[in-house]
Formats: structure tokens, C-alpha cells, sequence
């Protein structure tokens, strides 16, 4: 079984299970006004807060089992580093760990953790895909559509897909693809400014090669 899926399974077995949350409200889709849409990404980018800190309710769902924890994400876009908390709703601390774009390390978590892989390697891979790199290159190819705009771009051993739509073109999905299919898939939902900053109160990542998927909900966001 893979690190991550066995990971996310011994968490499940550690606490009891919650109830999996709603589903987001998809974004309507609208036709891109023109001066929305000459430069999406680059709007899109300046719009986004470069550091900040989260926080959040996430529920992991995983082989028909679901857990709901409570965190802190704080992230720093400028040098790409995080650091993120969990714990149960109980209060219980189950990790921290901290990380930049090339390594993680675990400051805490606890000894049921320790016999089933690298927590900060797993947690760190998906923080990565869901915060970082948000807007393609400026290699990527585009296709322009009437509600949305797709970017294209390679990235190891795959394609890396930004999709942009909704009134005020914004990244509603962040997708990967291998020759077999789609990897992994982030959705984001329910944008909200604060502070001349934008940022999305509701995310779906979907691991569809390992099985899981995270539901974070974001509560509050400070600088």
C-alpha cells in the first residue's frame, strides 16, 4: 500500500470517524469579461496574499472511512516554506511539521504515526500541490474558452493543467495528468477578499492514484 494512503488509514483507526462535510457550491460559470480576461494569471496572482496563515477544519476521506481534524496552515509564497498543525476535535495533537519546496521535517507527532512511513514527506507533498504554484509558467499553452481558460504545462513526468473561470477569473482547478489519466486534483471554491487579498474559503484535493481525498475548509486568514 502507498505511504500516503497508509498513513491517512492509520489516522482513521487512531480516532473515531466524523461525518464527512457538505459539498462546496460549484462557481457559476460566466462568460470572462474582457478586461478580466486579458492576463488571467497574472491578475489571478496579484490578487493572492504572499503570506498568511489558515485556519482550518479538514476532513480525510479514505477506503470508506472519514476523519475530521482541526489545524494551522501558514504559508510564505516568497520562499515557498509552511508550517502546518493538526489536531482531533477533541484537542488532541496528532502533527506539526514544517517544510519549503524541496523538504519537510516533523517537529511532533504522535508514536502511532511513527511505525507507518514519512509523515512530513506525505503531509508536505500535499501542501505543495494545494498552496504552491499556483499560476502556470510562462511557457504554458492556453486555450481561451468563453467561460474558462485553460493552461497547459509539463512538470516531471506529467502535465500540471490550470483551469480559471467564474467572474472574476479565478483558479478553480489545479490538475495533473500522467499517460494513464488524471493523478491528483485540487479544487478551489467560494473565493473571499479581505484586505484587497482573495483567497478560496473551500478546497478539494483528490488523490485518484492513492485513493483519498481532503476536504479543508478555511475558516480565518491572517497575515
Amino acid at each position: 500500500m502507498r505511504m500516503r494512503a497508509v498513513i491517512l488509514l492509520a489516522l482513521l483507526q487512531v480516532f473515531a470517524a466524523g461525518c464527512a462535510s457538505a459539498p462546496f457550491p460549484e462557481t457559476e460559470l460566466v462568460a470572462l469579461d474582457p478586461e478580466v480576461a486579458n492576463g488571467v494569471p497574472e491578475r489571478f496572482k496579484g490578487r493572492m496574499p504572499d503570506s498568511f496563515q489558515l485556519l482550518t477544519t479538514v476532513v480525510f476521506e479514505y477506503n470508506w472511512r472519514t476523519f475530521t481534524g482541526i489545524g494551522t496552515v501558514q504559508i510564505r509564497a516568497q520562499d515557498q516554506s509552511f508550517r502546518v498543525a493538526c489536531m482531533s476535535p477533541m484537542g488532541v495533537k496528532l502533527f506539526e511539521l514544517s517544510g519549503d519546496r524541496n523538504s519537510a521535517t516533523t517537529h511532533y507527532a504522535i508514536a502511532d504515526f511513527s511505525k507507518y512511513g514519512n509523515l512530513s514527506e506525505a503531509v508536505g507533498s500535499d501542501i505543495r500541490k494545494i498552496y504552491f504554484d499556483l499560476v502556470p509558467g510562462p511557457g504554458a499553452r492556453v486555450w481561451k474558452r468563453t467561460y474558462r481558460h485553460v493552461y497547459r504545462q509539463s512538470s516531471g513526468k506529467g502535465t500540471l493543467e490550470y483551469v480559471f473561470a467564474g467572474s472574476a477569473g479565478d483558479l478553480i482547478e489545479k490538475n495533473f495528468y500522467e499517460d494513464d489519466g488524471i493523478v491528483w486534483r485540487v479544487s478551489y471554491y467560494e473565493y473571499h477578499d479581505q484586505d484587497g487579498k482573495r483567497w478560496p474559503r473551500g478546497i478539494v484535493f483528490m488523490h485518484y492514484q492513492y485513493g483519498y481525498r481532503l476536504t479543508i475548509r478555511q475558516k480565518e486568514l491572517s497575515a
